[in-house]
């Protein structure tokens, strides 16, 4: 692939993966709106295992605390850190079975411009009313299995592209009172086994094809996307902790009538 795709596709994935934008959503648009080949399944797990890798950096403090809470476990002992691990097993089967379904019957018909104009407007919509009624009292030491469950549920809709996994369980958390820091923070938490699921199924391809070109492809866009993500969480929550969602909302309304324009009047 040429550099210029790998590197464009990288920083898309980086910047989006964790603002409330649907990376997904972005990727599929690069190719369409550039006219160039679809990057492959491959190059997407690529660049989401090099987010992975930031925002395993950046919740260093909450890894830790997971795996001191199942060392203790061992013990008999309940902590906060075990109960995290809990309500993230919790909220990602919902996904995890619906998207299986999906991928066997579904496949790529919902990768289109029309989709994720409607989705990135709709659920921009509702992003903005949930951050304007929301209370915002809930940490994440409030956490309970019904909450993670719901926010875990959501992510069913970000199946749809342009919906943004990240963007609808921040949706749900702030509706359910969620303090805008602590909704990104468990959102990002819950990133962590579905990109571990499918990072492994597409190293596993990729070792087994051989290809040393694919590889380094691979490996060079899962770099890059790796600083932009390390950097886009960074400042999304230093902005979070003062203010609110609305500049992504405004985006979202942006790109989703830009896009509605060009697929019906263009």
């Amino acid at each position: 692939m040429p550099l210029l795709h790998l590197v464009i596709l990288a920083l898309v994935q980086g910047v989006t993966e964790f603002l409330p934008i649907s990376s997904s959503g972005h990727l599929i648009l690069v190719p369409l709106v550039a006219d160039w080949p679809d990057q492959g399944l491959m190059i997407d797990v690529a660049v989401h295992v090099g987010t992975l890798l930031a925002v395993l950096i950046y919740l260093w403090r909450d890894i830790w605390e997971m795996s001191l809470g199942l060392f203790r476990a061992l013990k008999g002992r309940r902590t906060p850190g075990l109960m995290m691990i809990w309500y993230l097993l919790v909220g990602t089967v919902p996904p995890v079975v619906v998207g299986l379904a999906i991928h066997e019957y579904a496949g790529d018909a919902l990768r289109s411009a029309e989709i994720i104009g409607w989705a990135t407007l709709l659920f921009g919509v509702l992003l903005y009313i949930a951050d304007k009624v929301g209370m915002t009292i809930l940490r994440l030491e409030h956490m309970t299995t019904r909450n993670a469950f719901l926010i875990g549920l959501s992510q069913i809709l970000a199946f749809i592209p342009g919906t943004s996994r990240s963007g609808i369980t921040m949706t749900i958390a702030r509706f359910l009172g969620f303090e805008r820091v602590e909704a990104a923070r468990f959102s990002m938490l819950l990133s962590i086994p579905t990109i571990i699921g499918a990072g492994a199924l597409v190293t596993k391809d990729i070792v087994e094809a051989g290809n040393a070109q694919l590889t380094h492809d691979a490996i060079f866009a899962g770099g890059l996307a790796f600083v932009a993500a390390l950097v886009t969480i960074i400042l999304m929550m230093g902005w979070l902790r003062r203010a609110s969602f609305t500049p992504f909302v405004i985006y979202r309304l942006i790109l989703g009538v830009a896009l509605l324009s060009w697929v019906y009047f263009f």
